[in-house]
């Protein structure tokens, strides 16, 4: 049997969870699916597995990685699963990294495929994304995470059985948590939910310089995005970055600009369906990847298209 650890948000599982009970799939046999905290139950009722295990508890109000854990680790071992899968995002790696402690069993990171067998044989993403590892796991238990938006997700339907359950936690469970939350500006699109995504790089300039890309983002009903470089400058806040130490995204097409691309921003970004590219250097490494590529400076380029925009709709 394989156990999946689904995230959820606002009653339903997240798009990566799906992606994980998709490769989950691929493992054979079963698969149970792990919900925890508020509205776990809510959304266990779109989740396509043949049990949602629920986990309630008062104190899980708030992410703690360690009581993630303990949950995770208790679960596997009163379901007697041979593998636990968890989706690639900043929770689930954190938790499945604890728990593959616990254990005492190695943790696989960022799979993209599987193959059942004992060993059984993965691939997973390394160096940032640029390149990919085949991989033999030898584990009395199998722990893995999937690479986000490497995978199709599993269509959401209803599980067989939802079964709730609270959890016996250890006040050391509870000893690292979130107190408290950042919340982005009002009215802004998130990263993650963004179909479009203009991102801005050190070839920007400044702070100042990011008002064409907020005016295009604004008119494309987008997310404003930026470079590793930007934020080290100060210019954009971390909760923008995109790429391997920030945000890993999946819009319909995403506009880089200025952004000179890096190994580790790529590794962000590789999930959007389409990449434009406008730098003012033809041999960035950014136009490599870009489905299109506009060379010239994004201060010119960019209010450009704005004005295109706003003539193509009469504004």
């Amino acid at each position: 049997m394989n156990l999946v650890l689904v995230e959820h948000a606002e009653g339903v599982a997240t798009e990566v969870s799906l992606q994980a009970l998709a490769l989950a799939r691929g493992l054979g046999g079963p698969v149970h699916a792990l919900l925890i905290g508020p509205g776990g139950r809510e959304a266990a009722a779109g989740v396509p597995a043949d049990v949602a295990h629920v986990a309630e508890h008062e104190a899980l109000e708030a992410f703690a990685p360690d009581a993630w854990a303990a949950i995770v680790c208790d679960l596997a071992g009163r379901t007697g699963a041979t593998a636990i899968v968890a989706p690639g995002s900043e929770h689930a790696t954190d938790a499945m990294a604890r728990a593959a402690a616990r254990l005492g069993e190695p943790l696989a990171a960022n799979c993209t495929s599987v193959t059942p067998g004992d060993p059984i044989a993965l691939t997973r993403v390394r160096w940032g994304g640029s390149l990919l590892e085949e991989a033999l796991l030898h584990a009395g238990r199998a722990l893995l995470t999937v690479a986000p938006h490497a995978v199709a997700g599993a269509e959401p339907g209803s599980p067989g059985a939802v079964e709730p359950f609270t959890p016996a936690l250890a006040d050391a469970d509870l000893v690292v948590r979130v107190r408290d939350r950042l919340a982005p500006a009002a009215g802004g699109v998130s990263l993650a939910d963004a179909k479009v995504v203009v991102s801005g790089g050190r070839g920007v300039g400044s702070a100042e310089g990011f008002a064409p890309i907020e005016d295009l983002a604004g008119l494309l009903g987008g997310a404003v995005g930026c470079s590793r470089a930007v934020t080290m400058a100060g210019w954009r806040p971390h909760t923008e970055q995109v790429g391997q130490t920030g945000n890993k995204i999946a819009p319909e097409i995403y506009i880089a600009c200025g952004v000179s691309g890096a190994t580790q921003h790529i590794a962000g970004c590789k999930g959007a369906k389409r990449i434009l590219a406008v730098n003012t250097d033809a041999e960035a490494p950014i136009m490599s990847v870009a489905d299109y590529a506009v060379v010239g400076d994004l201060h010119e380029v960019l209010p450009a298209i704005s004005a295109a925009i706003r003539k193509a709709r009469g504004a």
